[in-house]
């Protein structure tokens, strides 16, 4: 089971950001994984983005002190960015940071690793790659989430493909022929088999 947190910022603090934060934890009590959860920005920069989700983990995991993010993601990293009363010092690596991770420091737990989704990512992707990096049975680093992820979606386009392919094929061979109106599928039907975007998710 996953947790969601459905965090605003504090009054003092939503002229950063004032939309809710996009953040999934791994259940409490869960063993150790790779990642710890999921943070889906709503964009890449780094000093409007952290400081809510430092909030927000504050009052879950103690105190956070130090944020460590790969240069990849982050056109500009800050050296350091206030949280709630505190400041919060950030660091980067080129070499020693998985791209798609955010490692998080707290003077009370310890080290916390969360996925970094792009802003950019798909309501769709980035709702499975939340679910999934707050799964304590799975063992993936957080680029090998988004490795699954962009297979997923390859192979959801590919099968698209193949069956609009088939729907051709069928309709070339005089699978579907306008003079009887009998052969046709009616509206409806088709209607009842889209996915919803809920589906779709």
């Amino acid at each position: 089971m996953t947790t969601t947190i459905p965090f605003t910022p504090a009054v003092e603090d939503r002229a950063l950001s004032s939309a809710p934060l996009r953040l999934t934890l791994a259940p409490a009590g869960a063993p150790p994984a790779l990642i710890d959860g999921a943070w889906w920005p709503r964009s890449r920069n780094l000093t409007e983005q952290l400081p809510a989700l430092v909030e927000c983990l504050d009052a879950l995991w103690g105190r956070i002190t130090r944020v460590a993010v790969s240069r990849t993601f982050w056109p500009v990293i800050p050296g350091k960015v206030p949280a709630h009363g505190h400041m919060v010092r950030v660091g980067w690596s080129n070499a020693g940071q998985d791209p798609h991770e955010l490692s998080l420091l707290s003077y009370t737990f310890g080290r916390w690793e969360l996925l970094v989704i792009p802003p950019e990512t798909a309501p769709a992707t980035a709702a499975r790659l939340m679910v999934t990096a707050a799964d304590p049975s799975r063992n993936l680093t957080a680029s090998g989430l988004m490795h699954e992820a962009e297979s997923f979606r390859t192979m959801a386009e590919d099968e698209a493909d193949s069956d609009s392919m088939r729907e051709a094929v069928w309709e070339s061979e005089s699978g579907h022929d306008a003079r009887h109106p009998t052969s046709r599928t009616p509206v409806g039907a088709v209607i009842d088999h889209l996915p919803t975007p809920a589906e779709g998710m």
